[in-house]
């Protein structure tokens, strides 16, 4: 069980990803409108919508999650969190459900960042794109989302000119780049997106890192896990 901000908890269950760093990352990147719909591609156990809902007392999150374990953990989160009026999951295929056309104002999704290598076995559609590729994820985003809404990511650096080069196809345009290092001076281990979709060209980048050299907690780390 993970105790989240403002008394809200997350259980992921037997074979649900565990909450992890990237999550709280992209969770924090994301910036909703007033009253956002937003949904979720690939939500797992609902990670993302209930840190979200944890944000914004405003906001409804349509998860969408093709594994039946993780869409049973995240309909156990959100009774669990009495957000039955504000969050629901669909068990469902992303690149075929049929969802109102246009109908979302912020989409987001941590999905698989890798193409190939073994999968796991504890979590085998989770690591690898083998169910969706970031081609068919940002079709799916692009069909979901309104004139001028938003779709935040997380994914691995070596694919950034992938993953933009599939935004500009669907007209979704990239807007923010967040590089983030978990150590002061490392390498770059993760990238966060946002992509609006109709939006004009101009890409804002920004840089973080999650320790010190000394291995302290930075206060970007410290703010996510709302450490004082």
């Amino acid at each position: 069980m993970e105790y989240l901000s403002n008394g809200f908890t997350l259980h992921t269950g037997d074979g649900s990803f565990p909450i992890s760093t990237d999550s709280m990352l992209l969770a924090d990147f994301v910036r909703l409108p007033p009253n956002a719909s937003v949904v979720d591609l690939g939500a797992g156990c609902g990670t993302l919508g209930v840190l979200l809902c944890t944000r914004d007392s405003r906001c409804h999150i349509t998860g969408i999650e093709l594994d039946p374990v993780a869409h049973r953990s995240a309909t156990e989160n959100i009774e669990r969190n009495h957000l039955q009026d504000r969050m629901e999951s669909i068990c469902g295929d992303l690149r075929c459900i049929s969802l109102p056309r246009g109908s979302f104002s912020v989409c987001v999704s941590n999905p698989p960042y890798f193409s190939g290598g073994p999968a796991s076995k504890a979590h085998p559609l989770a690591r690898r794109d083998d169910c969706c590729s970031p081609a068919q994820l940002f079709q799916a985003a692009a069909r979901a989302l309104k004139f001028g809404g938003d779709f935040f990511m997380v994914h691995k650096p070596e694919r950034l000119a992938e993953l933009i080069a599939c935004g500009a196809r669907e007209g979704l345009e990239a807007k923010r780049l967040r590089l983030v290092r978990h150590r002061e001076g490392g390498e770059i281990s993760l990238i966060l997106l946002a992509f609006r979709k109709g939006g004009k060209p101009g890409l804002q980048i920004d840089e973080k890192f999650l320790h010190h050299c000394d291995g302290t907690p930075s206060h970007y780390y410290r703010e996510i896990y709302h450490i004082p």
